[in-house]
């Protein structure tokens, strides 16, 4: 059975940090490109970050480059999204999958960011 759980979601300042993290179990995690994605109230869940499957490319989407940094570890199974910088747009439910649609497992139960003064 794949589960996917998400934690280290918050409140936050703007200009604060979080670090997520996402707990995978089954064969998902270890032979996939990974990616964190959110989904704000209103708005499509987005991917916000990618990892390949050994962890030696990253990839972000624009509105994140330089202020995210996504990263795994594979004897854990666990991936990470460090978020500095953080912006009230941020705001969204986070979760972790498999990159490539056709490797997704269930869809976790997300974790709540909310960036606000």
């Amino acid at each position: 059975q794949v589960q996917l759980v998400e934690s280290g979601g918050g409140l936050v300042q703007p200009g604060g940090s979080l670090r997520l993290s996402c707990a995978a179990s089954g064969t998902i995690f270890s032979r996939n490109p990974m990616g964190w994605y959110r989904q704000a109230p209103g708005k499509e869940r987005e991917l916000v970050a990618a990892i390949t499957t050994s962890g030696g490319t990253t990839s972000y989407t624009d509105s994140v480059k330089g202020r995210f940094t996504i990263s795994r570890d594979n004897a854990q199974n666990t991936v990470y999204l460090q978020m500095n910088s953080l912006k009230p747009e941020d705001t969204a439910v986070y979760y972790c999958n498999a990159q490539f649609p056709a490797a997704r497992g269930p869809w976790g139960q997300g974790t709540q960011v909310t960036v606000s003064s």
